[in-house]
């Protein structure tokens, strides 16, 4: 397979190079290498073909597209952002950037796209009310509730505190900031765009991704990062709200994985029925944990100062988001291979991205 990797120098990306060179593809790296987010210049094998560019711009894309079958689309602006004001950036690299890439696939009749989406879409995640058993979709939180130290979400029709479950594909999807909201907006271009020239799509929905190369202490940083990269000064992780805000934590290589196998459904063998233009997948780890346990494996795997938690809330963060990963597990036969805690002892001491060469 002659496979194009969008952002193939990022945390996810250069997992997915490596895994493709695994399997023998011929791959080509597409990454704008800014300096901001690579301090220090990736190292790739001799076997990848890197083009340097943005894919905000059409005559580097095209560029990239010459020859290729089959596009994994990773590049993106990632994380909660600081304020409203980064909207913009996110909309470029996110959604304009996509919609270029797209134009460009129709242009060569490139027809197959992985695409890395997140579990951001779904806004909050999946809930039961205490008394019924039924699902339940809250509200945002209360701010007089989470001053109170009242972190879990309540029934908006009875005030019940709603007990976390398992969210699926189907579940309705709403997303709570720019970034979700961006990552919505390139799964339905994906999706029109799939529909309008024949092509197939697989939007792999990203839990909490963790493992080596996560970039360092931003803004943009995931929270396990934010916690190693405190470990590495000497600090100790600092915790919000109560620690109990449960999360699916799935190691970057068992994402990388999931890729693949989606990389391969694109080219299913002849079968009956029509195979759907558009499909998501959740890509979550079998077991939840809370962001609480993530901190306190890492001071503990890293011989660091124990976290401490602080009580201090955001009115926009989520309160739990976890995932089932049935559907992929079925459709693709993927599973996570690398449990929480092997997972947790390798970050604790693997260098963050822009740490050391390579």
């Amino acid at each position: 397979m002659r496979l194009l990797i969008t952002g193939g120098a990022g945390f996810i990306g250069s997992h997915i190079v490596d895994a493709a060179l695994e399997k023998g593809w011929q791959v080509r790296v597409l990454d704008l290498l800014d300096s901001g987010i690579h301090p220090v210049p990736p190292r790739f094998d001799s076997r990848v073909e890197l083009l340097t560019g943005d894919v905000a711009d059409p005559a580097t894309v095209r560029r990239a597209l010459e020859g290729i079958q089959t596009v994994c689309h990773q590049s993106a602006k990632v994380g909660l952002g600081v304020s409203f004001a980064d909207a913009p950036d996110y909309i470029r690299n996110n959604d304009y950037a996509t919609a270029v890439l797209l134009a460009a696939m129709e242009e060569q009749r490139i027809r197959r796209l992985v695409l890395a989406s997140s579990v951001v879409v779904y806004g909050e995640g999946a809930y039961t009310d205490p008394e019924s058993g039924l699902p339940v979709r809250p509200g945002q939180r209360r701010e007089d509730d989470l001053r109170a130290g009242i972190f879990d979400p309540r029934s908006p029709d009875t005030g019940a505190i709603l007990e976390p479950a398992l969210i699926t594909e189907d579940a309705r999807l709403d997303p709570r900031n720019v970034y979700a909201a961006s990552k919505l907006s390139q799964e339905h271009l994906a999706a029109v765009w799939a529909r309008a020239v024949g092509g197939s799509v697989i939007a792999l929905l990203y839990h909490n991704v963790y493992g080596p190369r996560m970039p360092g202490d931003t803004p943009y940083a995931g929270v396990a990062s934010l916690f190693r990269s405190a470990l590495a000064r000497g600090q100790a992780p600092r915790v919000f709200e109560d620690g109990a805000q449960r999360r699916s934590f799935v190691h970057v290589r068992d994402v990388a994985a999931a890729n693949i196998l989606a990389a391969e459904s694109l080219y299913p063998a002849p079968g009956p029925g029509p195979r759907p233009h558009f499909r998501a997948y959740n890509v979550g780890a079998d077991d939840t944990h809370t962001i609480g346990d993530v901190a306190v494996a890492l001071s503990s795997f890293s011989g660091g100062p124990a976290p401490v938690t602080n009580g201090q809330y955001r009115l926009g963060d989520v309160r739990h988001i976890t995932a089932s990963s049935n559907r992929i597990k079925k459709e693709l036969g993927w599973s996570p291979s690398t449990g929480f805690d092997a997972g947790m002892r390798e970050l604790a001491t693997a260098p963050l991205r822009g740490s050391e060469p390579g």
